[in-house]
């Protein structure tokens, strides 16, 4: 079976170019939120997988929201993607247990090794 994964980031172009990346490869998307908030209320309901992260969106950024899923679920993971030269937040998301990093903009097979890595 595909493994499911959920994708969170406030632009909706990045979301369909994760999605398309990810579906490409094998993938199947148990859902997207353009929010923080979405994305920890998505993960309870779907349980995916994996979930991809932006670090800068509205309402809650994805370092709250990777917190609050870790808290409800400890094996929950989640790769966080941000943009160049956030090198604090980066530090600070693998300490919050983020299994990896992708920096936009990004290169498809950067986006599959990382989700390889924390789902296989």
């Amino acid at each position: 079976m595909a493994k499911s994964i959920l994708i969170c980031d406030d632009a909706a172009f990045m979301r369909m170019m994760i999605k398309d990346i990810l579906i490409k490869n094998g993938y199947s998307i148990a859902g997207e939120a353009e929010n923080g908030l979405k994305a920890v209320e998505k993960y309870m309901e779907t349980k995916p997988d994996l979930v991809l992260m932006d670090i800068t969106m509205p309402e809650m950024d994805g370092i709250q929201a990777l917190k609050k899923i870790k808290s409800s679920d400890p094996n929950a993971s989640v790769v966080m993607c941000s943009a160049m030269g956030q090198q604090a937040m980066v530090i600070e998301s693998i300490q919050s247990g983020a299994r990896d990093f992708i920096v936009k903009p990004f290169q498809p097979d950067r986006v599959i090794e990382a989700v390889k890595k924390a789902v296989e």
